[in-house]
């Protein structure tokens, strides 16, 4: 069979290892040197362009079904659960926890559970509502298994690697949010990233407010393609007389967008993380469909004022 092998960039440095392997059993394989952001940018266009019958995509769980052939193998991570030991004496003010991670540990989170019951806690695991698949997993950019128990918990504890998943989490709930990271072995408290973020989110409106023009960002990746609300949202602009022009890409070059000079202003409707985390890539503020119908809304009460 002729497949296709798509990683992470975090596990590239194996891929040849997989390739081999895969050779192995009697497969003729390619590998997709392209960036990879999760499994909402599977490499279809690549598999379909080199007649792949089969792509196999590591390192995620299936974010939505495709219509094409794609295994997912997810990549199990055994990280150092000693680090919980240090947790415990920082959620001595709270009872009720909450506990998040990503698909890499998934595995360990009924140890983690099981660690801060015997801890006298009591703990909670939610479900997830969107495109993460299994209870307490969070993806960038979903974090229902936080969000649908914020109002039952008294804080939140995100066991794994990074900042990027439990940053998600924390911007969409309410509570103290712990985060234990194995790898570098730290246990802090990130509250204070909610002021920093709504600052951060206040000025982009404040920027957009004076704005003519806006380009809407529409991503062609399998996952993050969302044409129908780029439409809708370029309607509601010009509606208020103002221009607006609908932007594609598949990855997005923030240096590209800033050669756009015509545009006073972008919105982001691929990956949500984008108009959170990149916001300081481009001269122009980039907001996210709710912040832009935020700024309309504003220059309506300031019509209306006059």
């Amino acid at each position: 069979m002729k497949i296709l092998l798509q990683f992470p960039e975090g596990l590239k440095e194996k891929a040849l290892t997989y390739a081999k392997e895969e050779e192995a059993k009697g497969n003729e394989v390619y590998v997709s040197a392209s960036p990879s952001f999760g499994a909402c940018d599977l490499a279809l266009d690549e598999a379909k362009m080199i007649g792949a019958e089969k792509l196999v995509h590591f390192g995620h769980a299936e974010f939505h079904h495709v219509d094409f052939n794609v295994e997912y193998r997810e990549f199990a991570v055994d990280a150092d659960l000693d680090i919980l030991e240090e947790s415990v004496d920082a959620l001595k003010d709270y009872n009720k926890i909450g506990i998040v991670t990503t698909i890499q540990h998934i595995h360990q989170l009924q140890y983690v559970k099981e660690f801060y019951e015997k801890n006298g806690k009591t703990v909670v695991i939610g479900k997830p509502y969107g495109f993460a698949k299994k209870p307490g997993q969070i993806l960038g950019c979903d974090i229902g298994s936080a969000a649908r128990i914020d109002n039952e918990v008294d804080a939140f504890v995100y066991f794994g690697g990074g900042m990027f998943h439990p940053l998600g989490a924390l911007l969409n709930t309410k509570k103290p949010f712990l985060v234990v990271e194995p790898f570098t072995r730290k246990v802090e408290f990130i509250d204070q990233y909610r002021e920093i973020y709504r600052k951060r989110k206040n000025g982009k409106i404040a920027r957009a407010l004076s704005a003519r023009s806006f380009g809407i960002v529409v991503s062609t990746k399998n996952g993050q393609h969302n044409m129908n609300l780029a439409g809708l949202l370029k309607s509601r602009i010009e509606a208020k007389g103002l221009r607006a022009a609908i932007l594609t890409a598949n990855t997005i070059n923030f240096e590209s967008l800033d050669n756009m000079r015509e545009f006073d202003a972008f919105v982001n409707t691929a990956c949500p993380r984008i108009s959170i985390d990149d916001i300081t890539r481009t001269r122009k503020p980039m907001l996210s469909a709710n912040e832009l119908n935020e700024v309309l809304e504003m220059l309506s009460i300031q019509t209306l004022s006059k």
